[in-house]
Parts: structure tokens; sequence; C-alpha cells
């Protein structure tokens, strides 16, 4: 079993970086290989990504996830259905003014992949810190 969390700071207030978080749609922009993401019913997903396996050809794979969307406590919750266990959340916290936010990540997995799994994370939050940031300057 793993269990990884990091965060970071993002010079754009709690609110706003919630609600680019909480449309699915935007997932693409920030997470490394994802290439779409569209709702289903519910909170069901479906998401297609690129991935380079190092002993199979490169090649686009879909499949469904479920992500919950927590308004009260500004947090994401996410997963996929699998042997790994794939699961964890995002949370959104004040930062040191009413301009930045913290940006926190928990995730579980049942395969522990150490190091990969920590440089991941860190690429994901500093892909979400990016997409958002440019967003906002673009508004």
């Amino acid at each position: 079993m793993g269990d990884y969390d990091t965060s970071i700071s993002v010079a754009v207030a709690p609110a706003r970086l919630f609600s680019y978080l909480a449309d699915v749609q935007n997932l693409p922009a920030y997470m490394p290989g994802m290439t779409s993401a569209k709702p289903l019913d519910g909170d069901r997903v479906t998401v297609t990504a690129h991935i380079e396996p190092a002993s199979e050809p490169e090649q686009d794979v879909k499949s469904e996830a479920w992500i919950r969307v927590a308004e009260e406590g500004k947090s994401l919750e996410w997963g996929a259905p699998g042997p790994h266990d794939y699961r964890g959340q995002l949370h959104v916290a004040a930062g040191d003014d009413e301009n930045h936010s913290q940006l926190s990540v928990e995730l579980h997995t049942e395969r522990v992949e150490g190091t990969q799994v920590d440089r991941r994370l860190t690429e994901a939050l500093q892909g979400i810190k990016s997409a958002v940031e440019a967003a906002e300057a673009n508004r």
C-alpha cells in the first residue's frame, strides 16, 4: 500500500482555484498525458491519456473514473476502478493572502512506486499551478 501527499502555493484566490478544478473538462490542461475528460452521469468521467509504456508501443488509453466535488471544504475526490485501488483527494485552502491558495493532494494506490509517484504528484500540482495561473492572467 502506498500513501502520498504534497502541496503547493498557487497565486489564485481559493474560490477561483476550486472552481477551475471542479470543472472536469479542465483536467487535460494540467494532468500529464491526459488528452480528454468528459463528464458522464453522476460522478463518472471518461478520460483518455497518451501513455508510453516501457515494454509496449505508445498508445492512447481510454478508461472510466469518478470525481466527487465537495463544495463545502473545497475538495475533490477521485478514483479509478482496477486492481491498484487508485484514489485521491485535492484540497484548496486559503493562502498567505486573498489572492493565494494552498493546494494539497493526497493519493492512495496499492501499486507502490515510491519516487515515481512523488514525481508525478509534483508534476500534477505544477501543471495545475501553471494552468490556473495562466487562465487567471488571461481572464
